[in-house]
């Protein structure tokens, strides 16, 4: 594996908000990061390479308890909010479940950000800048 745990943390402290997140990117792609999996629940992000192998943070706060019922609508809006720089990682986190969002999936090959509902189905897809 040519990615380490150390080297995505030393690349998402430079993430003061949404507005950084498409350098983030940039910087994880070329450490050899194909594609991640977030879980707001407890902040756990599961980091793959093109051979599938994984490595990942375990817990990063204490758990979010997600809503059952999702609002797609207000979700969008904090997630615009996020995106413009407006709120930090762990306030988008607890907006999401608070909306009844589980999580994310980051496909670094297509540059797609797809997030997901309690029953894993896909609620949004986003195309990330680059």
């Amino acid at each position: 594996m040519k990615f380490t745990i150390e080297n995505i943390k030393a690349a998402h402290q430079k993430v003061k908000s949404g507005a950084d997140f498409p350098q983030y990117i940039q910087d994880i792609k070329e450490l050899g990061v194909s594609h991640y999996t977030a879980y707001v629940t407890d902040g756990n992000t599961e980091y793959f390479n093109t051979d599938n192998q994984s490595v990942h943070t375990g817990n990063k706060y204490d758990p979010l308890t997600i809503s059952h019922d999702l609002d797609l609508d207000s979700f969008k809006a904090r997630l615009k909010l996020h995106q413009q720089g407006g709120t930090d990682y762990i306030k988008f986190c607890n907006d999401c479940a608070a909306n009844g969002v589980v999580g994310w999936t980051i496909n670094l090959a297509e540059m797609t950000c797809t997030y997901f509902d309690q029953k894993g189905q896909d609620i949004l897809v986003e195309n990330i800048p680059g």
